[in-house]
């Protein structure tokens, strides 16, 4: 026979089963076990929104520094041209400092070209890579590189006759050495720089 005590715990408690089909926390409380994998993803998911976001910031600046076209600071004085490797952009600028032409170019990718001032040492119309991998025009060289001369160019077109760029990468440091002109920007520097003129690089 059952008890008045027991009867009356088994009523008040409920079965053993029932007891422990309760969650180990208690009510409302999250097992342990599932919260820690969902911190995780949402730690995964802020820091890739925050890449995300830190990408989109970098890319208008990259922007906003291709359509900057006032003269870098501390880019020398009298008549010259101005280039600048971390805007990727050239500036042909008269004795009294008005700009006569400026436009994107697409430098060197390598780090072969230090900041300072050199001078127009020789010009050829039409050239060939040292590589021979390709010909381009209005060369105006103003320095030499490790293995060959550095200077100012058209984009070059391959052994194939295909441009080795586009004219929406100027901007965009793509060469191995000199700096790519669109033709017509390759052509007014080529009339407006004869050998001797000041050319300023800056970083």
């Amino acid at each position: 026979m059952i008890g008045t005590a027991t009867l009356v715990s088994a009523v008040q408690g409920g079965s053993a089963d029932a007891r422990t089909s309760e969650p180990a926390g208690g009510p409302g409380i999250v097992d342990a076990s599932l919260a820690e994998p969902a911190r995780t993803v949402a730690a995964a998911v802020d820091a890739k929104t925050e890449a995300s976001r830190t990408r989109a910031e970098a890319t208008r600046e990259l922007a906003a520094a291709k359509a900057d076209t006032t003269v870098p600071a501390r880019s020398g004085d009298g008549r010259r041209i101005v280039f600048s490797e971390s805007r990727q952009r050239v500036w042909l600028i008269e004795a009294g400092g008005k700009v006569t032409r400026t436009y994107p170019v697409s430098g060197s990718k390598y780090d072969n070209l230090d900041p300072g001032t050199y001078a127009v040492q020789s010009r050829t119309e039409q050239a060939t890579a040292f590589d021979y991998s390709g010909t381009m025009r209005y060369f105006v060289r103003f320095t030499t590189g490790r293995n060959a001369p550095i200077g100012f160019h058209s984009v070059p077109i391959d052994n194939d006759g295909r441009l080795e760029q586009t004219k929406a990468q100027l901007g965009t440091a793509l060469s191995s050495g000199c700096v790519r002109q669109w033709a017509d920007d390759a052509k007014a520097l080529w009339d407006w720089a004869p050998v001797g003129t000041k050319v300023v690089v800056t970083a």
